[in-house]
This record gives C-alpha cells, structure tokens and sequence, in this order.
C-alpha cells in the first residue's frame, strides 16, 4: 500500500503543479473580480455533483461491489455488472446535465441570492453553468474507467489524468478569450474540454484490461439496484467538505464581491497536501480493505486502516502547520501577480490559516470513510455527514455574523474556520463509530507515534516563524525573490521536521503496511 499510495502521490503532485499554473494564470489575468466569483460558481456546482456521479458517492458503492466480483473470479458476472452500471449511470448524467442546462439561471440566483443588487454576477454564472453542466457527462464516465483500473491495482494514470484538466484551462485562458465575447468564459469551456480529454485517455485504458462496457439501461438489474442502494446515504457523507463549500458559497456572496475569489483561492491551497496524502491514501485504501472485507480478514483489516491513520497524520499535521504559518508568504508568492493585488494576498492568507485547522481531519476523513464503504455500510457516515452539515451552517452563522455586522474586511474568514471546524466533528464522529462498532482497533503505539510527531511539529515551527519573521515583508520582494525565499523555508522547516522524527526514532520500516 505504501507502494501504491507513492505512485498516486507523485501522479498527483504533477497534476497540481499543473493546477498551480492554472490558478497562477487565472489570478493574474482576473484577479479577484466578480466574474471569477461567477465561475466559482459555475464550477462548484457541477463538480459538487461529480462527486456524487463520478470519484465520491458512486466510486464509493461501485469498488467494493466490483472488488468482490473479481475476488469471486466471474468474468461473465462481472462484464454484465460493468454493463448494466455504465448505462444506467450514462442515462442519469446525461438526464442531470440537461436539468442543470435549462435549469441554469434559478440555480445561479439561488446560490448568488446574497450578492448585492446591480451586478452581472448572476447572468454570468447562468451562461457559465450552461457551458459547465455537460462536463458533468464526461468526468462521470471518466471516473467509472478510473474507479474499474483502481480495483485492479492501476492507481497512476487515474492519478495523472487531471493534469489534463488543468493544462486544458491553461488553454482556454490563453487562446479562446479571442473568440469569445467574455473572456472569463474560457474558464467554462476550458472546464468542457477538460472532462471531454479525461474520458478520452482512460476509457481506451479500461479496455487494456479486457472490460470493455456496453451500455445497457435497466435499472431493475440486482447490480445497479444494488449501487443505487448503497449509493442514496453517501451523497452526503462521501462529499460532506464540497457540501460545505457550497454553503460558503451562498454565504460568501453576502459579503464583499471578492469575497468568494478569496475563499476558492485558499480552498485550491488546501487542496494540494488533502489531493497528494489524504486522497491517495483513501483511494488506495478502499480495494484493499474490500478484499480484506470479502476474505473476512477482521484483523488485517484493522491493521490497514490503523497504517492509513497514521500515515495521514504523519503528513497531515506539518502540511496544516506549514499552511498556516505560511499563508500570506505562500499566497503572495503563488498568486501576486498581474490583477491580483496586495490587498487580494492578505484576505486569502486569512481565509487559508483558518482553513489551516482543519486540514489533518479532511485528511482523516478520506480515511475513516472507506472503512465504512468497504462493509457496504453507507447510512453511519450518512448520520455523521449530515450532523456535520447541520453544524456547518451553524458556526457559519455564529462565526460570520458578528464579523459582518462590524464591517470587518475578513469576514469571509469566519466560513474558513466553519468548514474546519466542521470538517473537526466529521471525522471525530466518524473514528467514534467505528470504535463503537468493534471496527477499528488502534494498534500498540500510538502514543510514541504522535510524540514524535508533536516534537517534530514543536521545531519545525521554530525554524519556518523564525526564517519568515527575518524575511520580513514578502510582498515587497521580486517574484523570484519570493519564489527561493519560499522553497528555502520549506525545505527548510521540512528538513528540521524530518530530522527531528529520525532523531526520535522512527524509522522507514514503520512507514510499511
């Protein structure tokens, strides 16, 4: 597993590399503008609903049923499962996607109810979703030829396949403005492209391995009824954090019309260390712990689950310290550039520190929720996704509210710190039931695991507040000033921290399954 895990990581990495030059690209040519909130908008959405269709609600009921058909070794059972599962989920996208077309000006309205009267923010993001929704076809069928080569141990290039993503947007922002009557609308097309090339790579890879899906539409099938049963409880659970989002959404719209461009631009900061460890770790985690499953392998599957915690720790916490001791030197150096001004690099270095919090329980949730998915229990998480959504919206009030009324520019911080909070009492109610169920048995020690890792943290945070404070001010320096000063702290709070964890004893051997 660490094997697999260390492909789908360096997969990953070079995808947000590529997604660092899109967001750098996007920041310089838009800012922070109004029309980028619209394209928030239009993005969020349709991808909200990919992780229902595509890599979370549906991946999360369909691997363990196609894992335990290939332990079973039926190649005819399962090549009709593939069959009957790929047109049922064709048919609902499609059906979905054109919902969302001519449904596209009540759901901009909706999710931008808040935003202040007079604006183009609304029929922008109307003539966005309209280019957006269709995308939502193609990542779905995407993402079922990524969930088959996943059960069958093939992690890299589904782990490389957004690298398209991003490089198509790259495109678009560059050449399509030309073409089209609103430049921000290249964001939108650029999004199209990128689902359309996605399936384009990894369908012809699926049928490398001999499965080769015809479509076949009958929803009364045992295998579809049986997704579609697993599937209904995991809407929630499975995109609990992209619910959240949607909820800062409507909330940030409320504020300042920036507001939400500062939210998505330290939302995709947070992303890099929860996409590298937290979802390589819960994607390689799900067909392992389904063979286990199947095997009735109590034990092992403890086991794995326990190495899946740790190793999520372990990267977690110093990735969730780094941010937040870095946010405005890392937001000046990524972003400040072009239309993105100084004033843009502060309120997104707020909004990323207090998103900060809540990094290592993203990350364990991505963890804890294939435990469940793997038994083909899909109503606990349900309970504990829709405790945390309820809760969201509550600390969202709470924490917004008072900030608002005094006219406070980093209001929009106060749903940062919502959704890590909540994101806090997701996984904490998601560890508590698997303890309570006799799932989950921590191994011997944890407690030396997470000394070590505290002391690690303690040095660490000496060395990066200690170099940050001598740099001084990072928004007065040169682009590349910013960009070795930047590495040179990193490396260097990495460095400390490493060395500080083998001084203490740990060693590679511990980090094997």
């Amino acid at each position: 597993m660490l094997r697999s895990t260390a492909v789908f990581s360096a997969m990953t990495f070079i995808s947000r590399i590529a997604g660092y030059l899109r967001d750098w690209l996007q920041a310089s040519l838009f800012g922070a503008s109004p029309a980028v909130s619209a394209f928030v908008v239009a993005y969020r959405i349709p991808n909200y609903l990919r992780r229902i269709f595509a890599e979370g609600s549906f991946s999360s009921a369909f691997v363990p049923l196609l894992s335990e058909l290939k332990q079973k070794g039926d190649e005819k059972a399962l090549q009709d499962f593939l069959d009957h599962v790929a047109g049922a989920l064709l048919a609902v996208v499609v059906l979905v996607s054109g919902v969302g077309m001519l449904a596209a000006p009540w759901i901009a309205e909706l999710f931008l109810a808040l935003a202040p009267a007079g604006t183009d923010t609304v029929p922008l993001a109307a003539d966005m979703l309209r280019i957006t929704f269709p995308y939502l076809t193609f990542i779905s069928m995407t993402a079922l030829a990524g969930a088959v080569l996943n059960s069958f141990r093939q992690f890299g290039l589904p782990a490389l396949t957004p690298v398209l993503h991003n490089l198509t947007l790259i495109g678009a922002m560059l050449l399509l403005p030309r073409f089209l009557g609103v430049d921000e609308n290249a964001l939108a097309w650029g999004v199209l492209a990128a689902g359309i090339l996605q399936m384009l790579v990894l369908w012809p890879a699926m049928g490398r391995l001999g499965l080769r899906p015809r479509f076949r539409f009958n929803l009364r099938h045992p295998g579809v009824r049986r997704v579609m049963t697993l599937m209904l409880p995991t809407i929630f659970s499975s995109s609990v954090s992209q619910v959240n989002l949607l909820v800062g959404t409507v909330f940030a719209s409320l504020l300042v019309p920036a507001a939400q461009s500062w939210l998505y631009y330290s939302d995709r900061l947070t992303e890099l260390p929860l996409g590298l460890f937290g979802v390589a770790i819960g994607t390689v985690i799900l067909p392992q712990l389904s063979r286990l499953h199947a095997d009735e392998d109590a034990g092992g599957y403890s086991k794995s689950l326990d190495w899946g915690l740790r190793m999520v720790l372990l990267v977690g916490m110093p990735a969730a310290l780094g941010l937040a001791l870095l946010a405005e030197p890392l937001t000046a150096s990524l972003f400040r550039y072009g239309a993105f001004t100084g004033e843009d690099t502060r309120m997104v270095g707020y909004a990323l520190t207090a998103m900060s919090v809540g990094i290592p329980a993203f990350m364990l949730s991505k963890v804890l929720l294939p435990a469940f998915y793997a038994r083909k229990d899909t109503r606990t998480p349900m309970r504990a996704a829709v405790i945390t959504v309820v809760a969201n919206v509550v600390l969202t009030v709470v924490l917004v509210t008072p900030l608002y009324r005094m006219d406070l520019p980093w209001a929009h911080a106060g749903i940062a710190a919502a959704t890590a909070l909540a994101g806090i009492l997701n996984a904490a109610l998601l560890w508590r039931y698997l303890r309570r169920d006799g799932i989950y048995q921590p191994q011997p020690g944890w407690g030396r695991w997470l000394g070590r890792i505290v002391v690690g943290l303690v040095a660490m945070a000496a060395v990066v507040v200690g170099l940050r404070e001598w740099v001084g001010d990072w928004t007065a320096m040169t682009g590349w000033w910013r960009w070795a000063w930047l590495l040179l702290v990193i490396g260097a709070g990495a460095g400390v921290y490493g060395v500080v964890l083998l001084v203490a004893g740990l060693r590679p051997r511990h980090l094997r399954h």
